[in-house]
Order: C-alpha cells, then structure tokens, then sequence
C-alpha cells in the first residue's frame, strides 16, 4: 500500500473516532421528554440548565437529578432564549460538533483528491519516466533489458547505430576527427516491426538512461503546456550527462504545420517549435540522443527531417525470410516444440510477417497445446494459430451456414487459387480453406509470393488479376445475377494496387512517368485530372477482369475440381492443389 493511502486512513480514523466520542459524550443516562413535560417542568423550577444547539433538539439538566440528561425537541422561537433567562435557567450554547467533524471529514477528502490531480499532471509522474539501462544497476525486479543480441533480423539498422553507440561511449575518439555526434535517429517502417525494441537496445549497449514517452503525450488543451513538457524533459536528461530520449509516435506532435496563418494547431506548433529549439541547442559532443519512431513518415514536417535535427533515417521494415526465422527461433527458445517442426519452413509461409505477428504466432501455438494438455508444441497447433493470426478464430458452430453460401465460397476461393496458381506459378498456395473465422471470413487462400525487392509491372497486374478472380469464378459459375457481397475486400485492394499502379509507379501507357500524387496536390492544376485518373483506372481494372474470365472459363474444369475438393474437405494443401490442377 502506498504511503499517502496510509495517511489518509489514519486522518479518516482518527477524525471519526473523535467525532463519535464527542457525539456520544459521558456515560449519563439519556431521556426523552415532550416539550409540554419541559415547559412544566421550567415552571416549577425544576429545570438548571438548557443547552441550544442549531440541531433539532435541546439538552436540558434538572436541578436535583445529576444522573440523567433530558432532550426534547428545539422549538426554534425566536425569543426561547430570552424566556429561559427571565426563569432563571442557565442558557449555554452548544455548536454541533457531528456536523463540524462531517465537514471536516470532506474538506480533507476534497483537499486531497486535489493535491493527487495536481500531481498526476506532472509530468515527471508519469511522462518521462527514466530506465537507467547501466549493468551495474540492474535489479532483479527491474524490466527485462534489451540489447541486440535479443533482436532478431534488422541487421542492417543494428550495423547503422553502432557507431552512435561507440560515440556515446568513447566521443574523444571521434572529436579528434572533428566529427559532432548525430542530432537524433528516426525509425520509420510498418507497426510491429521492432523500432522501440532497437531504441531499447541502443540505450542499453550504451549503458545510458532511457527515457520514453509518446507524441501525444505533449499535445495538451491548454496552449503552452506541451512545450513546457518538452523543456522538462531535456532538463531531466541533461542532468543524467548520458542519454537517449524515445519519442514513440512522433507523427502525433510533429505534423506538417499549415502553410496559411491562424489554420493550424496553436498548442502542437509551440511544442514542436520547443522540440526543435531543444534539439538545436545541444552542445557538441552532449551525450544526448533523440530517437523518434513512426509508421507516417511522410506527414512529418520538413523542419524535423532536415539535417541537424534527425540526421539519420533508418527503415524498420518487414524481415526476409532470414530474418523471419530468426525471429522464430528467438521466440522458440523457451518453448518446448516437436522436433519435426521446422522453422525454416514456418518462416517462409509468413512473407509479411513482422516481428510481432511472428511472436504472436508461436504464442497462439504454444495457447493451442496447452488447451490439450499435449506434452509439446505440434505442428497443428502452429497451423490452427497461422490461421488465427491471419483470419481469426476458426467458427465451431456451422449449422447456420445454408449449403449454397458454402457453395459459392468454395468456387470463389477455388478462383483465387487456380489463377494465382496459372500466372504466378512460383508462389505457395499453402492453404486454401472455406472454414469461416469470427472476423467474418468466410474462408481465404494463403497466397506467399516469393521475397523479393521489387515488384514489377507484369507481377503488380497479375496481383490484380488474382484479387478479381474471386468474383470472376462466382459469375462464370452462378450468373452475373448472382454475384455477392464476399469479393469487397478483394475489390478494395484491386482499387487502391491499381491506383498506385497509375498515380505513383508511372506504369500507365495513358499517363507515362509521372506521379500524379504531386500534381493533383498543385491547387494550380485543373481539377479534371482526378476525373482522369478515376477513368484510368475503371478501364485498367475492367480490362483485367476480362483477361482473367477468359483465362479461368479456359480452365473451368479445374476450377470446379477444387471447389468440389473444399465442399468436400474444407481444406485443402497445397500438395492436393498441385494434384487437382495438375501441370
């Protein structure tokens, strides 16, 4: 229990225990008596003293009777005082100490619920907390360190932070050389792939303190506060000599500012402003490195990408199949898998993969054996947690689904599969599956092209094709008429690959090399290249649904053989594909 919980208990006890021994005072006896009783009793004297309160009753002591204290009800006259006097009764005027003490009780609660507001919005509380990463100080309870050995893949960020790791180390060595140490580092690339894991593991090669805090922690309502922040923090890691500041989602506080007056965001202008001139006014040689993480690297202002500020820019990206199995093997350390499972093979049936879905992924394994009390890890508990990770999980209750939904599932992924098997033979169709998910899939086939650094013309029309032929199958097989809902997704990604075909790889015949992205953003520009862009792509994308229902109405009797294959078995590998469709 924390020390300020401890005190306020003792307050609380120690106010109600007061208030009850003054509430409850001496041992007399206490009477009630009716105010005709009192009134009889005033005039023949009886009565010695009359205590007033401003409660709803009146204490009153008789002469000749010390053992008993009578109470009636308080008449609230304006002249009752003044008639007591005038018999010669002593008056003595009590407060109401219960009320007092119940007053008192809340003033302390209100006191000191405010005290804590006020100090949960320190910023030294909570935002930039400090992880001293030196060996030396490592405790048991401590958080688990990283360093690169604990990071799988991303060799080529790891060798590109070495040497701001031998500055923070050893700056003489490169002072000599005349060489200043960099600004800051920006990690970009998609989320999960392991940017606060290297930032963790610079910190600790380096043995400095660590501080981490987020981009929207410094956008606050009230104009002024975030750079307040900000200032705060660089104090606090000055006072350390050494050390490495983490900014996770930078994009969240250093936006492009708006190029027009009074249009942008007053609070997050002045906090970036206080991000610059911070970073700016680091002596040479300091010691201090900023490290900012982002998924959007292209909404940033130019003013943090410019040289002084972020010098290096280092690309997180998705891992090789290398990487991948590294990754694997990492995560596997500590869990007790089958021999016969090879990663290797695991590793390269999750092209797309990052860090974290590879984790995730023996995780759901390792949940799946456990739920059968199973003595390792087999080879279909990583394949019922691929398919958890990919689509979610698996439906056990089927009775709903009516035989001709079934149907026209088992012909659409049956499409996907036969084209993408005609035209990009060298990638794996590891699974195809009409088994529905609670994500609402009705099923998928896992398509895994091969790793490579570029996608060409050709594959990136073939990506279309395969993403259409879903639909293609579902009208050659049941009528235009009877075409579903089920290819939306299919249709939303044919769209945007097509879009990106035309506007930013300059691959269309009609447009040539340009990136149509940068001229329609000139306001100059007549608005009627959107129109001639959205016509494009119609076209482009009409003309590949021909070109694949000509090629699957060709190859027909394949498809109705894996349809009829998954109505029968749900699931098939790709082993009984290559059977089905043969050469």
């Amino acid at each position: 229990m924390k020390k300020w919980y401890k005190i306020l208990i003792v307050v609380l006890v120690f106010l109600g225990v007061a208030g009850f021994v003054i509430y409850t005072g001496s041992d007399v006896n206490k009477v009630d008596i009716s105010y005709n009783d009192f009134l009889t009793k005033m005039e023949s004297g009886k009565v010695e003293q009359v205590f007033l309160s401003e409660g709803s009753m009146i204490k009153i002591k008789l002469n000749d009777d010390s053992k008993n204290i009578y109470y009636t009800d308080n008449p609230r006259k304006l002249d009752f005082k003044e008639s007591l006097l005038k018999n010669k009764i002593k008056v003595i005027e009590e407060k109401n100490y219960s009320t007092s003490i119940s007053t008192l009780i809340l003033l302390a609660i209100f006191i000191f619920i405010g005290y804590k507001l006020m100090k949960s919005g320190n910023f030294s509380a909570k935002k930039g907390k400090a992880y001293d990463v030196s060996f030396e100080e490592v405790s048991i309870n401590s958080e688990k360190r990283v360093c690169f050995a604990d990071i799988a893949g991303n060799t080529e960020a790891k060798e590109s932070v070495r040497d701001i790791i031998e500055f923070i180390k050893n700056p003489d060595k490169f002072a000599y050389y005349g060489a200043r140490i960099p600004r800051g580092i920006l990690f970009y690339g998609p989320p999960g792939t392991g940017k606060t894991l290297m930032a963790k593991a610079i910190a600790t090669e380096a043995k400095v303190s660590f501080f981490v805090v987020s981009g929207s922690d410094f956008v606050q309502m009230y104009v002024g506060v975030g750079a307040s922040r900000i200032r705060e923090l660089f104090t606090k890691a000055r006072e350390k000599g050494k050390a490495v500041i983490f900014i996770d989602e930078i994009d969240g506080l250093a936006k492009k500012r708006a190029a027009k007056m009074n249009s942008g965001n007053e609070e997050r202008d002045q906090t970036l402003n206080a991000l610059l001139t911070e970073m700016s006014g680091f002596t040479e040689n300091e010691g201090i490195i900023v490290i900012a993480a982002t998924n959007r690297i292209d909404v940033l202002d130019d003013a943090i990408l410019r040289p002084g500020r972020f010098d290096r820019q280092i690309e997180i990206g998705y891992p090789d199949k290398n990487a991948r199995e590294m990754i694997l093997k990492l995560h596997a350390k500590n869990k007790p898998l089958e021999r016969k499972i090879k990663l290797e093979k695991v590793a390269s049936q999750t092209v797309y993969f990052t860090g974290a879905m590879l984790e995730n992924l023996l995780n759901e394994a390792a949940i799946n054996a456990a739920k059968r009390n199973a003595k390792k890890i087999m080879e279909l508990d990583i394949d019922k947690a691929f398919y958890t990770v990919i689509a979610g999980e698996e439906k056990k209750d089927k009775s709903h689904i009516l035989e001709r939904d079934k149907e026209i599932t088992a012909y659409h992924e049956a499409g996907h599969a036969l084209i993408t098997k005609i035209l990009c033979p060298e990638n794996k169709v590891s699974k195809v599956t009409i088994i529905p998910s609670t994500r609402g899939t009705g099923g998928f086939t896992m398509n895994i092209p091969p790793d490579k650094m570029y996608a060409t013309k050709a594959d990136i029309r073939k990506q279309i094709q395969i993403y259409l032929s879903g639909r293609v199958a579902e009208e050659i097989t049941f009528g235009y008429e009877n075409i579903t809902t089920g290819a939306s997704n299919d249709i939303e990604r044919a769209t945007k690959m097509m879009m990106d075909y035309i506007r930013k790889f300059g691959m269309s015949e009609k447009f040539g090399l340009v990136n149509l992205d940068v001229i329609a953003g000139n306001e100059y520009v007549n608005s009627g290249v959107e129109k001639d862009i959205m016509r494009e792509c119609i076209i482009s994308i009409n003309e590949l649904y021909k070109e694949t229902k000509e090629l699957m109405n060709g190859n027909i009797h394949h498809l109705k053989a894996v349809a009829s294959a998954l109505l029968l078995k749900e699931t098939i590998n790709e082993g009984e594909l290559d059977v089905l469709i043969g050469s």
